[in-house]
């Protein structure tokens, strides 16, 4: 019973949040974790992203460049692998954001596509 009492407490608090799942409407408490999560964005394929934490071995493109899909735009070193980054659509370079020799974490944009 003094659970009950605890969650009316809650309700009445507003702690509770709505959560929507295949179209069924639920009272719940949601995590820290959960409330902090960065919000879905779907992949912007023309923003080249490191997918793993290295450092920039060579730069293949500049700007202005027109490419083609499967072209190297760039090698990155990750836990001593070359990895060949290459262009996932044909386009234009309109950016790149990097200097060969740099330091990159995961997720940092290199190369943008016009």
């Amino acid at each position: 019973m003094a659970e009950t009492n605890d969650i009316q407490q809650d309700l009445k608090k507003g702690q509770f949040k709505s959560l929507l799942v295949e179209n069924i409407k639920y009272k719940t408490l949601l995590t820290k974790k959960y409330q902090d999560k960065k919000p879905y964005s779907p992949k912007d394929n023309r923003k080249i992203m490191a997918f793993i934490p290295g450092k920039i071995v060579k730069i293949y493109v500049t700007i202005n460049q027109k490419v083609k899909a499967g072209d190297k735009l760039l090698t990155l070193e990750a836990m001593k692998m070359m990895n060949n980054i290459l262009a996932p659509l044909d386009g234009t370079i309109q950016q790149i954001t990097v200097k060969e020799g740099d330091k990159v974490t995961k997720d940092k944009m290199l190369i943008e596509f016009r």
